[in-house]
């Protein structure tokens, strides 16, 4: 029989993005080392973070608030649509509205993300395998900490939508041997500035 642990799943969007999406705010920044600080206290193993420049700034500024927890980059953590529902899957009433949301994103992006939404689930969720629990932060995307959540709570595949995510703010799942995986906190932005702009209309 497999020994599997406990993983506790840290999920973060990235710090505030500039207008071309290209790097970080001095907002962005701060943010991030806000969420380091926060985090200080967390026995964390490693950061995954995706590929784009936002989410590695955000990885390696949250990681020089730490005690050489390493960082690596990791496509399954990056920005894509994890899911694009047909019309019947949607609710009748806002069906308009969430395909015109989804078809915003290019059709050949779209063509990659159900693979990478996979592979995200199999990398990142469930019992940790070996006998010691795990800690792991994941820097990513609001579409898939939107994935993971409603994945954790059995909810349809099209209901990623709609789980907005503000920027460095700190979602925690919690998945036990032998027990349903918990939601322990969604879009904590309790270490960040009351101030904070609202973002949650960005990737």
């Amino acid at each position: 029989m497999t020994t599997k642990a406990t993983r506790h799943l840290y999920l973060t969007r990235h710090g505030e993005a500039t207008e071309d999406e290209r790097a970080l705010t001095d907002n962005g920044r701060r943010q991030a080392v806000l969420l380091g600080k926060r985090l200080r206290n967390v026995p964390l193993t490693t950061i995954h973070h995706g590929p784009l420049p936002r989410a590695a700034q955000t990885a390696h500024l949250i990681a020089a608030q730490l005690d050489g927890v390493p960082t690596h980059v990791c496509e399954p953590a990056g920005d894509y649509v994890p899911h694009t529902p047909e019309r019947d899957e949607l609710p009748p009433d806002s069906a308009d509205v969430l395909l015109d949301f989804v078809h915003r994103v290019p059709a050949d992006e779209r063509a990659e993300g159900p693979r990478l939404a996979h592979e995200a689930l199999e990398r990142f969720t469930g019992p940790a395998p070996g006998a010691e629990d795990r800690h792991e932060l994941v820097v990513t995307h609001a579409f898939l900490i939107g994935w993971l959540v409603r994945a954790a709570l059995d909810a349809p595949p099209w209901r990623w939508m709609g789980l907005n995510h503000d920027n460095a703010a700190l979602t925690v799942l919690r998945y036990r041997p032998g027990f349903p995986v918990s939601l322990h906190c969604y879009n904590d932005t309790s270490h960040l500035p009351a101030s904070q702009p609202d973002r949650t209309d960005r990737r």
